[in-house]
């Protein structure tokens, strides 16, 4: 194979960039998409996607582009905070309380939007992303934000697993599940945050879903499922730009970077369903014996 092409576009330090960027947000994305499956929360990660809008609308209108994570930050926590109490109540269904927070949240940012007409190609980033755009800075900020997330999850991974698969049991052994419950929300919530201005929101749910089918896929434990994951949505990331790349440089085709990676992904995971569904179909007698 020639390394020249997997390996050539990483001397442009914007795509070297580009793919630290993705390298951790690969890592960040595959593992907390692993709780979003095993919680069936891919809803709440959807909504998620779209209630940061107001905090990232109203950051910016008031601090510009170094306003947009705090702004995010904020809203992703009223959100999580709102998600977990209105859940929690006994006549409020999930969908119902999910299709509230969402409807609300986004009907603020589109007030805030309307005030101003300077938005259009600001906004146009926060939904499609810029990932050939990531400056450090941002890298730095996605670190921290992924490091304190997984640092989270490290310590709260059993009873979240617990949490996921027997909620009585959990409250049995003690834990406070309306507590976990927030804890999730919290870190789904500074995932997207983490991941806006690089993916954009439309291509965030993507990366915390598709990962996650992967290792659903070809894995079991949970702890694989993270794993797998975490390898498909790192190995996709640079795929996705190497195609991207030389698509744009060789043959002359503009290929956005960002739904590049996110079709790798969906590639990635019906060629993992195809190699299940083969393994399921061999004959008998290539099988091992029980």
């Amino acid at each position: 194979m020639d390394t020249t092409l997997l390996l050539e576009p990483f001397r442009v330090p914007y795509l070297t960039r580009a793919l630290i960027e993705l390298t951790i947000l690969g890592v960040l994305c595959g593992t907390v998409g692993t709780f979003v499956a095993l919680r069936r929360l891919e809803f709440v990660a959807d909504a998620l996607t779209h209630t940061v809008f107001p905090g990232v609308v109203i950051g910016f209108a008031l601090r510009g582009a170094s306003g947009i994570l705090a702004g995010a930050l904020i809203a992703a926590g009223v959100t999580a905070c709102a998600l977990t109490l209105l859940t929690r109540h006994r006549r409020t269904g999930d969908d119902t309380a999910l299709a509230i927070v969402l409807t609300a949240m986004f009907s603020i940012g589109v007030l805030v939007v309307s005030r101003s007409h300077s938005y259009t190609a600001d906004l146009q980033t926060f939904l499609f992303g810029q990932v050939l755009y990531t400056s450090r800075a941002q890298i730095t900020e996605t670190a921290v934000v992924a490091l304190l997330c997984l640092v989270a999850l490290a310590v709260l991974g059993r009873e979240l697993v617990l949490r996921a698969f027997d909620p009585d049991a959990a409250r049995a052994a003690g834990h406070r599940v309306g507590a976990l419950d927030l804890a999730l929300n919290l870190i789904v919530a500074l995932t997207v945050v983490a991941a806006v201005r690089t993916v954009g929101t439309a291509l965030i749910l993507a990366l915390l879903v598709i990962p996650a089918a992967i290792g659903r896929t070809l894995g079991r434990r949970p702890a694989h499922l993270a794993l797998i994951g975490s390898v498909a949505a790192v190995v996709c990331g640079y795929l996705g730009l190497v195609i991207s790349y030389t698509a744009s440089v060789d043959s002359d085709i503009a290929l956005p970077a960002a739904p590049t990676v996110v079709l790798t992904l969906v590639a990635a995971h019906l060629l993992a369903l195809g190699a299940c569904g083969a393994a399921r179909l061999r004959p008998a007698r290539f099988r091992s014996p029980r």
